[in-house]
């Protein structure tokens, strides 16, 4: 019976597959392989014993259910696979399985197999939503809209500045994928307290060759445990991944509210029903799922920052809460980045609603740019804004276009015409470097992937 949601509801067969317990086992199985072959190599055990290892070291011959009934009796995961492999081995190569290694060896180096094919899957996900939003950056890159501060009305900018805005951020974290992926992809092969004691002086050695054959760069130092700062990092990337598609999810959710209406999520009136009872509703769920699940995200960081302080050495206080965070956020951060690339490939744009909002304000919206004409034209600063304050509440609380008001003042008409205010006045030429800015995201974004 399901019971979580991930089960039935949420995620990707891409990551789900990553994380289910075959390819979990599989894992271990690939790491005990690895290290009966490093010990081969460098001479520890025969290389006939390592060669049939690596044979059986494969879900087709040792299966979850057998692994998970020797887990019910021996009440230990790595024992049971050690003991489960070794049931599959011919002649005495069970006998060699596991040597010199604790179980957070194998925990850990086929934790790192699993992040690295992770981060893979939301690697090409950012980048794919990253062209998206591009390629949205330079369509609109001239469409002029209301900017907005504190939920007020500000000055003119363009939806080519959103995207762009949004694109470069997604460039940063990759980035940040991209750096958590070499601390925290690592492999260790290290023994009990982290100092390869049960493989004498050749053990370091068989540490950097086990990392050589699994293609993970060596932990450069460890107790029992890669060290969970390195987790705790990769937990806090995909928060702040999960935070920038919250704030996209966002931003769409307010302009679709219905006095706004400038875009919003495509809605199939064929099939779509918004509510249950009011026949007219034509909700933002998908970005309204994205800021819900976000939040999900989020709340792993504390208990990934949590794992890092262990008692001495190292405790198993983090090991059950791994088994959940690692996986569910992984999940959930590559579900959330699908449902945001379906949210932008789709988005619906009211270019009438766009134009009206605009121009909701009787003008007030250019109260700085008339400031700064009438500074540049001679008048003082501070002057100037005082000027045009008194205007702009006026005509604020009078419901009268700043046009007509600002050329009531004497001391405007002294340094500006009527024909000036009136270019003056056009939102859409008062849009600054935004195009400038907007190319230059769109040139520099040629070499980001």
């Amino acid at each position: 019976m399901a019971i979580h949601p991930i089960e039935f509801r949420y995620g990707t067969p891409e990551m789900k597959n990553i994380w289910e317990s075959e390819n979990k086992l599989q894992k271990m199985l690939d790491v005990e392989s690895a290290l009966s072959q490093a010990e081969a190599q460098l001479g520890i055990i025969p290389k006939e014993v390592a060669d049939e290892i690596r044979s059986k070291a494969s879900t087709k011959y040792v299966k979850l259910d057998r692994v998970n009934e020797i887990e019910r009796e021996t009440n230990h995961d790595i024992a049971a696979l050690v003991k489960g492999l070794g049931e599959q081995c011919e002649g005495d190569a069970g006998e060699y399985i596991h040597f010199g290694a604790t179980s957070n060896d194998i925990v850990d180096s086929s934790q790192s197999l699993l992040f690295k094919e992770s981060i893979e899957v939301l690697e090409e996900k950012v980048k794919r939503l990253a062209n998206i939003t591009l390629k949205l950056a330079d369509e609109n890159k001239e469409l002029v809209c209301i900017g907005r501060t504190h939920g007020q009305h500000a000055l003119p900018t363009t939806y080519g500045m959103k995207f762009a805005l949004w694109a470069d951020e997604l460039k940063r974290q990759y980035d940040r994928l991209e750096q958590s992926k070499k601390n925290l992809c690592v492999a260790m092969m290290d023994g009990a307290v982290g100092t390869t004691a049960a493989l004498g002086e050749i053990g370091w050695e068989v540490h950097k060759k086990v990392a050589e054959i699994l293609d993970l760069p060596p932990a450069k130092i460890t107790n029992q445990v890669v060290q969970r700062d390195n987790h705790a990092e990769f937990m806090m990337v995909m928060a702040n991944i999960a935070t920038t598609l919250d704030k996209i999810a966002l931003e769409i959710r307010n302009l679709q509210r219905t006095e706004i209406m400038e875009l919003g999520e495509y809605f199939d009136p064929e099939k779509q029903v918004g509510s249950s009872t009011m026949p007219h509703k034509m909700n933002p769920i998908t970005a309204e799922r994205i800021c819900g699940v976000s939040r999900v995200v989020r709340s792993y960081v504390v208990a990934a920052m949590e794992n890092n302080p262990l008692w001495h050495e190292r405790d198993l206080t983090n090991s059950s809460c791994e088994r959940i965070i690692f996986p569910e956020a992984c999940i959930l951060t590559d579900y959330i980045l699908n449902l945001t690339i379906k949210l932008m490939s789709n988005l619906v744009f009211y270019n009438d609603n766009i134009e009206r909002n605009l121009n909701l304000t009787n003008g007030l919206i250019m109260a700085e740019r008339l400031m700064a004409e009438l500074t540049r034209s001679g008048m003082g600063k501070q002057t100037a804004y005082g000027i045009v304050r008194e205007c702009a509440i006026k005509a604020n609380k009078e419901n009268e276009p700043l046009f007509d008001v600002i050329l009531t003042k004497d001391e405007v008409k002294e340094f500006l015409s009527k024909e000036d205010v009136e270019k003056i006045m056009n939102p859409h030429t008062y849009l600054g470097s935004s195009k400038k800015i907007v190319d230059e995201v769109l040139k520099s974004s040629k070499d980001w992937f």
